[in-house]
């Protein structure tokens, strides 16, 4: 890596592993790490002697979602056009990742917050730490989600539950995660890089034609990510541009409280 990378990507006998490596911002998504690794992702989809994929995380947080500063600067810059990054990023992203034909695992430490939920759950196969914490965030700061999360947590813990946490906010732990079905497997934090990998490995040396397969399965009984993309880029144009949305990233950055108006 130089340094200006903010995302690794190493293939070892089959085994490709990319790793977000912004780990003084809990890598937090800015334009640099969004067009890196959707570039590693293409990379990895491109090579056919690949046969899994890990996606890791330097730091003490898997990713706590979209860069919130960068945000802000853009909202300043041009209101109209700060939600631009969903159509132009975070759907090409998130489309290419579960669009790869071999297994992902996706080890998640730390946060996994916002489109760090969304990149974690467009894996097919999630170990976590003991320590991992989860939450969708959004309406924090007045938005609905991105990221595909109106998707795949309907379609992982059904209408109900789903609308919960996309409303409330709510965090939940790995053990919730686990006992929800959102992830296959905890580990103590101090085993996840090597619990991780030894995974990995396992399915980059297992039938790759078969899991493929898999895929293929699973991914035709459940339609509609596609048209979940669209939808939650025409919400983020709304929202990204209501005053709730300014004032919330503002109180954010700022550690105080939000006030919201309704508009």
């Amino acid at each position: 890596m130089s340094s200006n990378d903010v995302i690794g990507l190493s293939v070892d006998a089959g085994l490709a592993t990319i790793t977000l490596s912004r780990a003084g911002a809990s890598n937090a998504l800015d334009r640099a790490v969004k067009e890196q690794l959707l570039a590693a992702v293409a990379k990895v989809a491109g090579d056919d002697s690949v046969r899994a994929l890990l996606v890791t995380a330097e730091g003490k947080n898997f990713c706590v979602g979209q860069d919130l500063a960068e945000h802000v600067a853009g909202l300043e810059a041009d209101p109209a056009h700060a939600m631009d990054t969903v159509a132009e990023h975070y759907n090409p992203l998130l489309r290419a990742l579960a669009g790869v034909r071999v297994p992902v695992v996706v080890a998640i430490n730390g946060a996994c917050v916002g489109a760090g939920l969304g990149i974690a759950l467009a894996g097919d196969i999630r170990i976590t730490g003991e320590g991992a914490k989860f939450a969708t965030a959004f309406t924090g700061i007045a938005l609905a989600g991105d990221s595909g999360l109106s998707h795949t947590l309907v379609e992982a813990l059904g209408a109900s539950r789903a609308t919960g946490l996309m409303m409330l906010g709510d965090r939940f732990t790995a053990a919730q995660a686990l006992d929800w079905g959102l992830v296959h497997r905890v580990v103590p934090d101090a085993e996840l890089g090597d619990a991780s990998a030894a995974l990995a490995r396992q399915l980059a040396d297992g039938p790759t034609a078969a899991y493929t397969q898999v895929k293929s399965l699973v991914s035709a009984a459940s339609t509609g990510l596609s048209e979940a993309l669209e939808r939650e880029r025409e919400a983020a144009e709304a929202l990204g541009q209501s005053k709730d949305h300014r004032s919330a990233v503002d109180a954010f950055l700022a550690k105080t409280a939000p006030t919201f108006e309704g508009h």
